[in-house]
C-alpha cells in the first residue's frame, strides 16, 4: 500500500509525529528565542506542529517540505485554523531535492526524525549548515543506540549497528562538523511507549470502523511486525532525542 498513507492512518492522533511531548517541545522552542521574522525552514516537517508553535510565539517566516501529501494537507488546515496570518508555505517535496533561493539563508533550519532524507545524521548536518546563516540555529531529530543491540533485532530491522550512533556520539559528530552543541530534549521510556501505543491504537481503529478497505492485511502486518520489534527489542536498546546546534 501507499507508503504515506499507511503513515496517515498510523499517525492520525499524533500532533508530534516522533517520540516527544508537547511540554518539552514547548520548552525547546523557548529556548531557541528567534526574532521576529526569522526565517525558518523544516525539513520533512509532517504536519507541521512546530512551525506552528514558532510562528504562534515568534512570528517567523516558515517553509515547511514533506514528501506526504496527506502531512501537507493537514499543515496548510492546521496554519488556516491556528495561524491565519502566519507568513508559512508549505510544499509537497522530497526534502533533499529543496533548494533556498539563496544559500545560507535561514536562521533556523531544521529535520526532526528524517535523517533518512540524507542518509544518516552527519549529512544531514552538512545539508541543514549550507542552508543555514552563520551564526544561525540547526535543530535535528535523531535515533541514538541506549545499548548495544542485539543482532536478532538488527536482522529483523535490515539496519545495521552503524547506522546509529550513540547519545554521546550524534553530539560528537556535530561538533566533529564545527557546529556548536547547545542543548538536547530526551525522549523518556514513557515518550516512546505513547507514541508507539498511539500508532497500534489508530491502525486498530481505523481496521474496525474501515472493514472494507482492501489494504487492512497490509496495515495489520505492518503494525503487528512494527509492535513485535519494538516491544521485543527496539524499547530496550533505542533512544531518540532532538539536538540543537549553533553553526559558527
Amino acid at each position: 500500500m501507499d507508503l504515506w498513507r499507511f503513515f496517515d492512518i498510523t499517525h492520525r492522533y499524533h500532533r508530534l509525529c516522533n517520540p516527544m511531548t508537547l511540554e518539552k517541545m514547548d520548552e525547546l522552542v523557548g529556548l531557541l528565542r528567534l526574532s521576529r521574522g526569522a526565517e525558518v525552514l523544516d525539513i520533512a516537517c509532517g504536519k507541521a506542529e512546530l512551525l506552528i508553535r514558532l510562528a504562534a510565539m515568534y512570528g517567523i517566516t516558515g517553509v515547511g517540505v514533506d514528501l506526504s501529501p496527506y502531512c501537507v494537507e493537514e499543515a496548510n488546515r492546521k496554519r488556516l485554523q491556528r495561524t491565519p496570518d502566519a507568513n508559512l508555505e508549505f510544499v509537497c517535496l522530497d526534502g533533499a531535492e529543496y533548494q533556498p533561493d539563496k544559500p545560507e539563508s535561514f536562521d533556523l533550519a531544521m529535520c526532526i526524525g528524517a535523517s533518512w532524507v540524507w542518509n544518516g545524521h552527519r549529512d544531514t548536518l552538512l545539508a541543514l549548515a549550507e542552508m543555514t546563516k552563520p551564526g544561525g540555529l540547526i535543530m535535528v531529530g535523531e535515533p541514538f543506540w541506549e545499548k548495544e543491540p542485539p543482532k536478532e533485532y538488527l536482522d529483523f530491522e535490515r539496519i545495521k549497528q552503524e547506522d546509529f550512533a550513540t547519545h554521546h556520539g550524534n553530539v560528537l559528530i556535530a561538533e566533529d562538523e564545527g557546529l556548536t552543541f547547545l542543548y538536547s530534549a530526551v525522549s523518556s521510556l514513557d515518550d516512546w511507549d505513547r507514541y508507539e501505543g498511539l500508532r497500534w491504537y489508530a491502525a486498530a481503529e481505523y481496521v474496525r470502523t474501515h472493514p472494507c478497505d482492501p489494504d487492512l492485511p497490509k496495515i495489520t502486518e505492518r503494525v503487528t511486525r512494527s509492535r513485535e520489534s519494538y516491544l521485543r527489542w527496539g524499547r530496550d536498546c533505542l533512544g531518540w532525542a532532538i539536538y540543537l546546534f549553533r553553526k559558527p
